[in-house]
């Protein structure tokens, strides 16, 4: 049996890995809790065992995942892991916020976590983890990011060779392949409501799923069904992270300041919704050639998408690590269009959403827009923490 071991078993790795692997067969996925025992301990209680409700279809026991490892319990099992040459597979979702870049999207090494990990101490990092255990390591494996990061597999590879400079270890790039991936399916936040039908570790979703990988894998790997393996992923990752991705960053903080909490209420607002239309076709531009010619068509099934009510997709949940998504999502369209338009308006209602709410907002670099808000130009400042302040003449200030 083959052994996948992941970094951020949370609702969206248990609605799609898990669900892709389940699928597959003949696989078993380890889970790694970088600090909190909760899910450990839920999935635990049922023999990590779950129910995938997924919306208009029903529930499907999921029963791919056999262990979960929690680093701030046992940190050497963890390297271990990572190290253990029946894993053919290391894979993450670890949000944007877990890779520690800074504004250039590189590792940041005076992030207070990264630079404990290279003292070498116990790790604290995803990062610290990945490149420690990978330096223990004498066998091929595949290190594959599941995260929304264009690029995510050069942008991993980047991190570790950086880390591992700077730590001193070695880690064998010869052996180690690290694939582009585009993922893509809306969950949200599991309710009271349906936890209470039967099963505490419930994980809701939507019917639509997508995995798109580039053929670079370094050992075996599961039968996926339906899972596009492909020379190269850009063309996908950019098309969902700019139309898609970028829309729901735009109606999560213009929503949340016109008062509106899920995001089937925010489409349905004909102001916001013409935005978020205005913002996908203007983002479409952006794309490469192949992936332009069914822009149209994707556009209009993201907002069937996104007018599904059964989902309860919470802005909140969109709108937290904003400093962390919107290069992608927002500022890297904006840039390529190089005229004003639905992207900068997003980046504004960004700005806006941290303004109307003090700094008080769930980000890696809250204490940073706190301090950005208090500047003589805020928005200039703000800016800065995304990399955009060249591009403020882009950005409506009205």
């Amino acid at each position: 049996m083959g052994r996948i071991l992941h970094f951020g078993l949370g609702s969206f790795a248990r609605a799609h890995l898990a669900d892709y692997t389940q699928d597959a067969g003949g696989w078993a996925i380890t889970g790694v809790s970088l600090r909190s025992a909760a899910i450990r301990d839920g999935m635990a209680a049922q023999n990590y065992c779950y129910d995938l409700a997924v919306q208009g279809q029903g529930t499907k026991r999921i029963t791919a995942v056999r262990d979960v490892l929690v680093a701030a319990e046992n940190p050497n099992a963890v390297l271990q892991a990572v190290a253990d040459p029946a894993v053919q597979i290391i894979s993450a979702t670890v949000t944007e916020k877990g890779y520690c870049l800074d504004a250039q999207g590189h590792l940041d090494l005076s992030n207070p976590q990264i630079a404990s990990d290279l003292q070498g101490f116990v790790p604290q990092t995803f990062i610290g983890y990945l490149t420690r255990g990978l330096a223990r390591r004498n066998s091929p494996v595949t290190v594959l990011s599941c995260d929304n990061l264009q690029g995510n597999g050069d942008v991993l590879t980047r991190c570790i060779a950086q880390f591992a400079q700077a730590a001193g270890v070695v880690v064998n790039f010869a052996q180690t392949t690290f694939p582009n991936a585009m993922v893509d399916r809306i969950t949200p936040a599991t309710t009271d409501a349906l936890r209470n039908m039967g099963d505490p570790m419930v994980v809701p979703t939507e019917p639509f799923r997508e995995w798109v990988i580039e053929d670079r894998f370094a050992a075996s790997r599961p039968n996926w069904p339906d899972v596009q393996i492909v020379p190269d992923v850009a063309p996908h990752e950019m098309r969902k992270l700019r139309m898609l991705n970028g829309a729901h960053s735009y109606l999560a903080y213009a929503g949340l300041l016109a008062g509106y909490v899920y995001v089937h209420e925010a489409i349905a607002d004909p102001k916001l919704r013409t935005q978020a239309e205005h913002l996908m076709a203007q983002a479409a531009e952006t794309l490469p050639p192949d992936a332009q010619a069914g822009s149209a068509s994707y556009a209009k099934a993201l907002l069937a998408r996104f007018d599904n009510p059964h989902l309860a997709h919470a802005l909140t949940q969109i709108a937290m690590d904003g400093s962390q998504k919107l290069p992608h999502r927002l500022v890297a369209p904006l840039r390529a269009r190089g005229r004003p338009g639905a992207a900068g308006a997003g980046i504004k209602a960004w700005v806006d959403y941290c303004t109307a709410m003090q700094g008080d907002v769930d980000d890696p670099q809250a204490h940073a827009i706190r301090t950005a808000l208090q500047n003589d130009d805020p928005l200039g400042a703000m800016l800065g923490l995304i990399g955009a302040e060249d591009l403020r003449h882009l950005i409506r200030e009205q």
